[in-house]
């Protein structure tokens, strides 16, 4: 991405404008410079409130809704049920660290891609789907270690915050907090 934000004003009656190329612009032009790599802003016109998540958002809702989606409709549901929880801090972090992780693996990818093929070989969208259905069997061997790279993460993360609550609440006096579990009862018909 550029050091230069480029910012985008939109208006009340919907309409984008680039304050860079002095023009409106629609959605499409905002995710053609996504695919661009132009860091941008958008700021209400009036209240110069930053709309640039509720802007990223609709264009997520446009894609979703035409062609093929990148959700299925269980993790949506799941999505939202994390919303209001204790785990949405820890779920939308765990979401963008896998993104970088396979980000990460992608560009490793294309960087050894240069490395036979030259500095013009470039993993375009189609050359990267038809190196997707080359490869399936190395990919899923990738992809699972990947998966269970990412389960692992979230164990890890997910002990380590049992145990920060352990330390918050061990110091309070709860019966058996923190301990093991006690044995049943022997029978006494025994």
């Amino acid at each position: 991405m550029t050091s230069d934000v480029r910012t985008i004003k939109k208006y009340p009656n919907r309409r984008l404008y680039d304050t860079a190329n002095s023009g409106y612009i629609t959605l499409a032009d905002v995710k053609q410079m996504i695919m661009d790599g132009i860091d941008f802003r958008v700021l209400d016109a009036k209240t110069n409130d930053d709309l640039t998540r509720s802007i990223l958002l609709q264009i997520i809702l446009d894609e979703e809704s035409g062609g093929v989606p990148m959700f299925s409709p269980e993790m949506l549901v799941q999505m939202i049920r994390f919303y209001g929880s204790a785990q949405q801090t820890v779920i939308g972090q765990y979401i963008e660290q896998n993104v970088q992780a396979f980000l990460a693996i992608q560009k490793k990818l294309q960087d050894q891609a240069k490395q036979v093929y030259g500095d013009k070989m470039m993993l375009t969208p189609e050359l990267w789907k038809q190196f997707m259905q080359m490869q399936a069997p190395a990919m899923q061997g990738m992809l699972g270690n990947y998966l269970e790279q990412s389960a692992k993460l979230f164990m890890d993360m997910q002990q380590r915050m049992q145990d920060q609550t352990r330390g918050i609440f061990s110091a309070f006096q709860f019966p058996a907090f923190g301990a093991p579990p006690a044995p049943p009862p022997e029978d006494s018909k025994r």
